[in-house]
């Protein structure tokens, strides 16, 4: 599936005969031969990646839309989630869309004061084994390090996990850094699940 989606964003992003593209897809486009010889990478700064991504702030409990941020809210340190812990922030973006992430929500815990990524993730129920064994040797299992069920409703899995236990994490993170964060582990994830399938 990523490599079907990465051709065709591939083919639509193309443009005299160089392609910009990221650190993750870089590497996955090379390692897989996805260009023509004579096509030319540019390396894109990760600092643009969510230029153009769509953010909302939201009441945790009633789910109601406190505004639509632009991306200069991304500047912000991730402690804005714990200073603002009746929020959760509502995240799209076509770079997540590329890997098969859906409706990504990044909040504070009110228990455990972990700061927890939740989304859907398109991949068939019977790669729920696989998923589970992953994220239990990527992500050190605390209590609530995450979790995962499969939503027949949807067919997408339904994911959560702590972002302090991933691997690159560190308080002084901004709202980029962390949504970078994410989007490379789950990168890294897709790719090793397709890998096995």
């Amino acid at each position: 599936m990523l490599r079907k989606r990465m051709e065709a964003y591939i083919s639509k992003s193309i443009s005299n005969d160089q392609l910009e593209v990221f650190n993750e897809e870089k590497e996955y486009i090379e390692k897989h031969k996805l260009i023509p010889e004579d096509t030319t990478i540019v390396l894109k700064e990760n600092t643009s990646r969510f230029a153009d991504a769509y953010i909302e702030r939201s009441n945790k409990e009633s789910e109601e839309l406190i505004a639509v941020e632009n991306a200069s809210l991304l500047a912000q340190p991730i402690e804005y989630l714990k200073k603002n812990k009746g929020e959760f922030l509502y995240f799209e973006s076509d770079w997540f869309e590329l890997i098969g992430v859906e409706a990504l929500s990044v909040e504070c815990d009110d228990v455990f004061g972990t700061y927890n990524a939740m989304f859907g993730l398109k991949f068939q129920k019977k790669m729920g084994e696989a998923l589970k064994t992953y994220l239990k040797k990527q992500i050190q299992e605390d209590v609530g390090s995450f979790s995962l069920m499969f939503n027949q409703g949807d067919g997408l899995w339904d994911v959560n996990f702590a972002l302090n236990n991933v691997k690159g994490f560190r308080e002084n993170l901004t709202l980029d850094d962390a949504f970078n964060l994410i989007y490379h582990f789950l990168f890294i994830l897709v790719q090793t699940i397709e890998k096995d399938m």
